[in-house]
């Protein structure tokens, strides 16, 4: 980790009680459905933007999700929780993702397609692992933020729109310019928040799933799988679908419920 990127992440505002209590109530083992519904109903504005996000076109649902205890029944409390947190830590960052060619309504959109693709992929055979593939998807790009807000103080723009065009890769491409990558700067930012240590393990490894902790692996691996198949402009492509392929395979990762998946978002 660079010292003028840590230097940022310290320099982050403390998570709002909001984002505290939903942690809180999701990391009991005693709390329960009501619990989680009770503590984001207290919150109207977030209320708000968690039926915005649930009712995407991208999940495919034929009704209307109007209520913040059908989101939590038909989505489960650690897919509810990626939604709401997702919502207040984005509204912690002030976004310019310029260096990376995109705008913020992309960045928005590149988030939620990464997270649909997670959930419809994972939601019947793998649900144990939305607890932390929810937030993680929503979240790992975060990273960007921090790393965008460094390459413009150093007026490095054209060194890193160079550096993409050669390396073909955005997080080479990081590395080569600024010294770190997205996923350390994400797992970072969320370590300094305290979330739990699964979460930022999956975050952190998640272009080299053999180094996480034994019980993170196949998380992270499917978490590197999505962030192949849907790239930074956010859009999948036979060539992207068939890299992801290839993770998956190297993984051992469900092909089929994937193969569904993918096809639900694009």
């Amino acid at each position: 980790m660079t010292e003028d990127i840590l230097k940022k992440i310290k320099q982050l505002p403390p998570l709002p009680e909001s984002a505290m209590q939903i942690e809180a109530v999701y990391q009991d083992p005693d709390s329960s459905f009501n619990d989680m519904v009770k503590i984001l109903e207290k919150d109207p504005l977030l209320t708000a933007d968690i039926l915005k996000a649930a009712n995407s076109p991208l999940y495919g649902f034929s009704r209307e999700i109007n209520a913040i205890s059908q989101a939590v029944g038909l989505f489960a409390m650690g897919t509810v929780r990626g939604f709401a947190l997702a919502s207040i830590v984005k509204k912690s960052f002030s976004l310019d993702l310029s260096p990376y060619g995109i705008n913020n309504d992309m960045f928005s959109a590149l988030s939620k397609k990464q997270h649909a693709l997670v959930t419809s992929w994972c939601i019947r055979k793998e649900n144990s692992l939305l607890g932390v593939l929810s937030p993680a998807a929503f979240l790992v790009e975060i990273g960007k933020v921090l790393i965008a807000q460094q390459i413009i103080a150093d007026s490095k723009q054209e060194e890193f729109r160079d550096a993409l065009a050669e390396l073909g890769d955005v997080e080479a491409a990081e590395r080569q310019v600024i010294g770190v990558d997205t996923p350390e700067v994400s797992a970072t930012i969320f370590s300094q928040w305290k979330f739990e240590e699964g979460l930022v393990d999956v975050i952190g490894n998640c272009m080299s799933p053999e180094k996480a902790e034994d019980e993170d692996k196949r998380a992270a691996a499917i978490l590197m799988a999505v962030r192949v198949a849907v790239p930074i402009n956010g859009v999948v492509t036979d060539a992207s679908i068939e890299e992801a392929k290839e993770v998956i395979s190297k993984y051992d990762l469900n092909l089929e419920t994937f193969e569904t998946a993918i096809e639900n978002i694009k």
